[in-house]
């Protein structure tokens, strides 16, 4: 699919997805050619007004729900890639390069608020969804398709992996790409375990899925809720040229994290760090 024709299909889903709203640890490494510099001055940025209200607040999400059913031609089948035995928890190459992700969302209070400040330093991240969480807001994941972000299959429901069984596991996975194919208008290229928690049914599964495990190297720990200034002391000590940012938009009171992104990424890119999204296969 030409790149032109991919943005008119995202901006077809964000209308579509508009519209239906006012109606109702530790291995391998990714070589530098998997990735892609993002703070590009391409496009200029888009107009943001400072401070939490630069969105408005949308209506509550609600949780375990039955995914929709999505209408539409088959779907093509996904390449099959080759088993890992360790996730990806960095990425190699030139420069002062690094990846933020955030696990967990979308959720209606924190991810826009985590989008305006992305938006407004010309950055893009990679989202790893809960299925649970895209049935209700799939307009926010409508808008990370429009402004160029990696969407990531992060199960259905959260659970601990390891403590299920094989059907149980794809189930989770298979949910979840099917929900994120119907709104973002991909399949997800990217995987990652809740809890970081990986046994052998994950690593098969999700290559057969064309998924590769996606882990980390800096944990904020903005899950703990230990403060602001406690995140933003983890970001900025941990930064270093290859690593992959752990932070959350969901699962919790995430305010912390929105107040603590908007101080340590632009210094992060004051000190000449790129952030990078891994580069989608063809």
């Amino acid at each position: 699919m030409q790149k032109d024709q991919l943005f008119t299909r995202r901006r077809m889903l964000l209308a579509g997805v508009a519209a239906l709203g006012s109606a109702g640890t530790a291995g391998a490494v990714l070589a530098s050619d998997g990735e892609e510099t993002v703070r590009a001055a391409a496009a200029p940025a888009p107009a943001a007004a400072p401070g939490p209200q630069a969105r408005p607040a949308l209506g509550p999400s609600a949780f375990r729900l039955q995914p929709l059913t999505g209408y539409g031609p088959p779907r093509t089948p996904p390449r099959k890639l080759k088993v890992r035995d360790e996730p990806i928890l960095r990425i190699s190459g030139s420069g002062r390069r690094m990846v933020l992700t955030f696990d967990d969302g979308p959720h209606p209070d924190y991810t826009p608020h985590i989008l305006d400040t992305l938006a407004r330093h010309r950055v893009r991240a990679m989202f790893f969804v809960c299925g649970e969480c895209v049935v209700d807001n799939r307009e926010l994941l409508a808008r990370m398709a429009e402004e160029g972000h990696v969407v990531g299959n992060h199960t259905w429901t959260h659970p601990l992996l390891t403590t299920l069984g094989r059907e149980e596991i794809r189930s989770e996975m298979e949910r979840t790409s099917d929900i994120i194919e119907d709104t973002y208008g991909d399949r997800p290229q990217w995987f990652r375990a809740p809890y970081g928690a990986w046994n052998r049914a994950t690593f098969q599964l999700g290559a057969e899925m064309g998924m590769e495990p996606m882990a980390w190297t800096v944990d904020t720990t903005d899950w703990m809720e230990p403060g602001t200034d406690t995140i933003v002391d983890q970001v900025e000590s941990g930064a270093a040229p290859g690593v992959v940012v752990l932070s959350h938009d969901a699962g919790g009171d995430r305010s912390q994290t929105v107040r603590a992104i908007r101080e340590w990424l632009p210094h992060l890119l004051d000190s000449g760090y790129h952030l990078t999204v891994p580069r989608r296969r063809v």
